[in-house]
């Protein structure tokens, strides 16, 4: 923001009103600031979720450059101060097309002696301009031929292979409605609504048909980078919920998404960074142990019994599990936000300094990791240990506090597991985030129309989010693996070639940084 402000106008009427509104606007922003301090000090249930503290900033943002405007626009504009922009200060990217607009003088002689004028420089500035998604129609041609000396021969090419058999819809159509649903939260319902705004008459029924062929052609795709995931050394695996309509009973019935999530950077490892779903009906333990069947590598999880299972009573080739320090500090927080305790806060403070080392140590190798932490994380866990153990002796065993502390120690042994292998973070972070975009797409399609449609969303979402986490564009790189895949051009044994990090556009699309 700006320091500098414009100066003020010199008739006094106009400074009586913009004094008025500036005073408006000091209320405003004073309720605001108590609406921030009451969401960070007060009472839990006067707390706001943080999109609708989000959306108060973005209001009081608003309000800002409104009185600006204002302000500026009651200067003449020989008088108005020359500023450069608040924000996004910089070149624009160097991929977006240039349109230039060239504001010149209609008369280029000289106004003291009538010479012709010549050019002796330039200002030249840039503006992000945006031309509105274009629907248009893709017309195919197949010019027939015939032989003039035998009468007998009519040549003609094929017809191209489509995506939806007898459909109006191209691969980049098809890729468009599942990057609006899966990636920009948007229901079919509401896309249909846009269409007709844009004069195309598409039902949600007609859409939703093109969602499921296209996941039809996905799933190999789908499959493999879950098998690629589930061959890394190491995985971190997480569920959510995913509400599920059930016609019989009339409501929705809760079914589970599992994320399994590999990210080796954090340790200079093999591999690339990947996320994949499998959707099932409930939360038995049966689905991650089929899921993980044949697993024999590092498995970092949640307290989930069902995971635990995945050990419990198997030969000594299973998984290697650990747990996630954020499940347990997230408990010791909830009891500090609520009674402000010292204990919890203790608590806090040394596991925050767990992650003040593993902060110095990202991106080194496990080795270097593992000696680190023996070295310094080490003592600071074990006397941990003992605090916790000593501090439950004195509580009451029904206190909140307590029971984050149980939860600590019965966990304790997969919480200490980054100690011996420098692969392990510290937490599940990496499947929490793969998590967010199924939360935000849950919220605003309440559910999924049925059990194939949580599977859908599974395909769909791995897709995405693996493309997301290479820094692939999802639209270009889902028109491209759909004209391949639909055209026969890349066979099923070929499959690894349109894998984010393998693959290569060939269009006239290239990959970009999908932030």
């Amino acid at each position: 923001m700006s320091s500098t402000l414009p100066p003020l106008p010199d008739d006094p009427a106009l400074l009586q009103h913009l004094l008025r509104e500036a005073q408006a606007e000091i209320i405003r922003f004073q309720m605001l600031i108590a609406v921030l301090l009451r969401n960070r000090f007060g009472r839990r249930s006067e707390r706001l979720g943080e999109e609708a503290l989000q959306q108060g900033v973005e209001d009081a943002e608003q309000s800002l450059g409104e009185q600006e405007a204002k302000l500026e626009a009651a200067q003449p504009a020989t008088k108005r101060p020359a500023k450069p922009p608040k924000r996004n200060r910089g070149s624009l990217p160097e991929h977006l097309p240039r349109v230039e607009v060239v504001v010149d003088i209609a008369d280029k002689t000289c106004g003291c002696c009538g010479a012709p004028l010549h050019t002796i420089g330039e200002d030249r500035s840039e503006m992000l301009d945006y031309v509105p998604a274009q629907i248009r129609v893709q017309v195919i041609r197949r010019p027939r031929y015939g032989c003039r000396a035998c009468e007998g021969a009519v040549v003609q090419a094929p017809a191209p292979d489509r995506p939806i058999d007898g459909g109006m819809a191209t691969e980049a159509l098809v890729a468009h409605v599942l990057v609006n649903r899966y990636a920009d939260h948007l229901p079919l319902y509401r896309q249909s609504q846009i269409f007709t705004r844009q004069g195309v008459d598409l039902d949600r029924s007609t859409l939703c048909n093109w969602v499921g062929r296209a996941c039809w052609w996905l799933e190999p795709l789908y499959e493999l980078v879950l098998s690629t995931i589930l061959s890394s050394p190491k995985v971190v695996a997480d569920d959510t919920t995913l509400p599920v309509l059930d016609p019989g009973r009339g409501r929705t019935k809760t079914g589970r998404l599992w994320c399994y999530a590999v990210d080796n950077r954090p340790w200079s490892g093999p591999g690339h960074p990947a996320a994949a779903y499998a959707y099932s009906e409930d939360r038995k333990g049966e689905h991650p142990a089929a899921h993980l069947k044949g697993f024999r590598g590092l498995l970092q999880v949640d307290g989930y019994a069902g995971f635990g299972g995945l050990v419990t009573g198997a030969a000594n080739d299973a998984p290697t599990l650990a747990f996630c320090w954020a499940h347990a500090r997230r408990k010791f927080y909830d009891v500090y936000t609520a009674t402000q305790s010292p204990l919890a806060f203790e608590a806090l403070q040394r596991i925050g300094a767990l992650y003040a080392i593993e902060a110095d140590i990202r991106g080194h190798t496990a080795e270097h990791r593992k000696h680190v932490r023996q070295r310094h994380s080490r003592p600071l866990v074990e006397a941990m240990h003992a605090w916790l153990t000593e501090l439950l002796g004195r509580l009451s065993g029904r206190s909140t506090l307590a029971q984050a502390i149980r939860y600590a120690l019965n966990h304790w042994d997969g919480l200490i597991r980054f100690l011996d292998d420098g692969r392990f973070e510290l937490d599940t972070n990496i499947v929490e985030r793969a998590m967010r975009p199924v939360a935000l797409g849950r919220k605003n399609a309440l559910f999924a129309g049925a059990d194939s449609g949580g599977k859908h969303w599974a395909i769909v979402a791995t897709l995405i989010q693996t493309a997301k986490l290479n820094n692939v564009e999802p639209l270009a790189w889902l028109t491209d693996v759909l004209k391949r895949i639909v055209s026969g051009q890349t066979k099923r044994n070929q499959l690894d070639t349109l894998l984010p990090w393998n693959w290569t556009q060939q269009d006239d699309v290239a990959p970009v940084n999908s932030g």
